[in-house]
Formats: C-alpha cells, sequence, structure tokens
C-alpha cells in the first residue's frame, strides 16, 4: 500500500512546534548560563542537547515513544552535565504529555520514572551536591503532578472520542432503519398494485376471445392500478431527494385512503367489507401510515395465496390502542399459517410502534391477520 504523503499545510504544522520550541530552548537556555555563573558555561554540545530534544518534536505524531525516550535522554544528559537549568524541560513535558494523552499511558510514567530516577541516582554517582532532600521531593511531585494531568485529558480525549463513536453508530443505526422502512413501503406498494394487475390481466385474457366485451373493464383496471403504483412509488422515492429538490407533493399513504383501497381491491374479484368500531380520529402519521399498509399487505396476500371470495377489515379505535383485524374465507385449512415475507414485514411494522401482530385461523380455516398498534 502506497503512504499518503503530508499535504504542505500538515507539514508546516509539524515544523511549526519544534521550531518554538527549539528557539525558546536555545535562547533560554544561554539566557540561564549568562545568570547562572555557578553553572557549567554554555558551549556547542549544551545546544546539540537542546536541539535533540526540541527537533525530535517534529516527529511526535508518528513516532510519540521515540520521541519520548529522545527527550528523556537529552534532558537526563543536560541536567547531570551541570548546565544552566532553563526551559530544556519544555520538549520533555510536551512529548510525555502527548504519549500518555494518545494512549501510551505505560511509557509514559515508564519515562517519568527514568528522568526522575536517573536523576537522582546519577547526582549520587557522579557526587553531584547542592539538592537538598525538599528539592528532590519537590522534583518528584512535579512529575507526577505532569502525568496525572495527562491522564486527566487522555479520559477526556477518550470520552470524546467514544461520544463520536456512538454518535456515528447511532445514525447507522438510523439510516438502517430508513432503508428498511423504504424498503418495506416499496414491497408494499409494488406486491399489492401487481397482484391486482395480475388478477385482472389474468380475468382480461380469460374474456378477450369468449366475451371481449366484458374483458375492457378488467384492462381499465390495469390502467388504473399501475398508474396508481407509479404515484405511490413517486411518493416514496422522493425519500431519496437531495435537500434541494423539491418535495414530493403525493400524501402519505394513510386510513383515510383505506375507501379507495377497498374499491380498487373488490374491483380484482375479492369482496371487501370494512366495519370501524369506536370513534374514528387523527392518528400520527407514522401510526397511520402502519396501519394502511397493515390492511393493504394483509388484503394483497388474500388476492395472491388465498382462494376466497369476501375479506372483512375491522378497525377498531380504543382508548389505548388501534386493533385491526383482517379475515378471509379462503379454503378450510387447519394449524398455523405459514409466514411468508408478507407477514414479517407487518409484524416488523408492528413491532417499530411497540405493537404486536399475529397471523391465526379464522374459525372457517381461513387466514386472521389481527395488529395491535399502541396509541
Amino acid at each position: 500500500m502506497t503512504a499518503v504523503e503530508p499535504s504542505l499545510a500538515t507539514r508546516a504544522r509539524r515544523v511549526l512546534l519544534p521550531a518554538v520550541v527549539s528557539f525558546v530552548a536555545v535562547f533560554g537556555s544561554l539566557g540561564a548560563s549568562r545568570g547562572e555563573q555557578d553553572r557549567r558555561a554554555a558551549d556547542w554540545f549544551m545546544i546539540v542537547l537542546v536541539l535533540i530534544g526540541s527537533v525530535s518534536l517534529y516527529w511526535l505524531r508518528t513516532r510519540p515513544v521515540p520521541v519520548l525516550w529522545a527527550t528523556v535522554l537529552s534532558t537526563l544528559v543536560y541536567m547531570l552535565m551541570q548546565y544552566a537549568y532553563g526551559p530544556v524541560i519544555f520538549s520533555f513535558v510536551i512529548a510525555v504529555f502527548t504519549a500518555i494523552r494518545t494512549g501510551h499511558r505505560l511509557a509514559g510514567w515508564t519515562a517519568i520514572v527514568a528522568l526522575y530516577a536517573g536523576h537522582v541516582l546519577g547526582r549520587l554517582v557522579l557526587g553531584i551536591n547542592g539538592q537538598g532532600i525538599y528539592q528532590i521531593l519537590l522534583v518528584g511531585t512535579c512529575f507526577v503532578v505532569l502525568g496525572f494531568v495527562a491522564e486527566l485529558f487522555r479520559g477526556h480525549r477518550e470520552r470524546v472520542m467514544a461520544s463520536n463513536e456512538t454518535r456515528r453508530e447511532e445514525e447507522l443505526r438510523k439510516a438502517g432503519e430508513e432503508r428498511l422502512r423504504i424498503a418495506q413501503e416499496l414491497h408494499d406498494v409494488v406486491a399489492h398494485h401487481i397482484s391486482l394487475i395480475n388478477v385482472q390481466a389474468s380475468t382480461a385474457l380469460h374474456l378477450v376471445d369468449r366475451q371481449p366485451e366484458q374483458a375492457g373493464p378488467a384492462l381499465a383496471a390495469i390502467k388504473e392500478a399501475s398508474k396508481e403504483a407509479l404515484v405511490d412509488l413517486r411518493s416514496i422515492v422522493g425519500i431519496l431527494r437531495q435537500p434541494d429538490e423539491a418535495a414530493p407533493r403525493q400524501p402519505v399513504a394513510g386510513l383515510d385512503r383505506l375507501d379507495h383501497l377497498i374499491s380498487r381491491t373488490s374491483r380484482a374479484g375479492l369482496e371487501v367489507h370494512a366495519i370501524v368500531h369506536g370513534d374514528p380520529r387523527p392518528l400520527p402519521t407514522g401510526l397511520d401510515r402502519a396501519a394502511f399498509r397493515i390492511i393493504q399487505e394483509s388484503l394483497t396476500n388474500v388476492v395472491r395465496h388465498a382462494k376466497a371470495t369476501a375479506a372483512t377489515v375491522r378497525i377498531q379505535y380504543g382508548e389505548q390502542a388501534l386493533v385491526l383485524q383482517v379475515d378471509d374465507d379462503g379454503d378450510s385449512l387447519v394449524g398455523p399459517p405459514k409466514e411468508g415475507n408478507g407477514i414479517i414485514g407487518m409484524r416488523e411494522r408492528a413491532t417499530a410502534l411497540g405493537g404486536t401482530l399475529t397471523a391465526s385461523r379464522t374459525p372457517t380455516g381461513g387466514l386472521r391477520i389481527t395488529a395491535q398498534l399502541p396509541l
């Protein structure tokens, strides 16, 4: 795999940090040398040690651990050489902070302990005096505080990353649910209209030779069903339009189109009766659409699969739930009905609204679909 070259802006940002730190560290150390006459005088080796730590920060984003140890080594040698106290520690602080914040916790804390222990033990081995116990403890405390501050920022960074990941997963979940809803809408619309067209086409083919004058209504029904299928498809596909495109003007399918659905299905040869209990009232859009699609898919299943001549649609507006029941007078059968994609899709619609849907047999052996949708 070919490595991607960083952009000019990225390289500029990477150069800015070591350049600024190098400038501050070099001139700050030179200034400190002039003010601390009891320390080792500044020389070329001091400048090299300062630049090792600061220049290595250029690779901090890509190789944080090697950069960290480079700053530990240069800072420790600088201290044991007894150069003037100055901003040489800046490179180490930045490297430790970045390493811990980005998840290299073990390397960060090990580097803190290594620099502190190396400084204390090195002074003892080399016989360097000048620091009391309180100064040693103060330096150790500062290192510990540095580590804990870096840990705080690491925890905040991980929480932000987890929050972003959760947000992305939620967006993907919602997108998946929307795709499933659109797929269900397409299935219901296409299956219903194609089933009606198939029935009417069979009728027209049967009558065209024997009773051609009666084939006209069947062909007219095919034309109407195909036209409505196109309108419904445009409405559903309109959901996928870009934000700057015109919204679809076709109303969302709901129970207000139930009479039209029953009339259209009846023309396909299935006698459909609707019975409404309770006081009909406006429903939330999602519930209204789901109720209509469940009834539509139930009638589609009757037309396609059941050898039925009549079906009954019952709608009950209750206080807590909307109850739908679709019965047909199909062939007398026993045992539970087989559940295909149609029943599974209807159940998913009901479940998405917190309701239930069951498929069972009527006393005469037909199919009964019962859905309870909470209001």
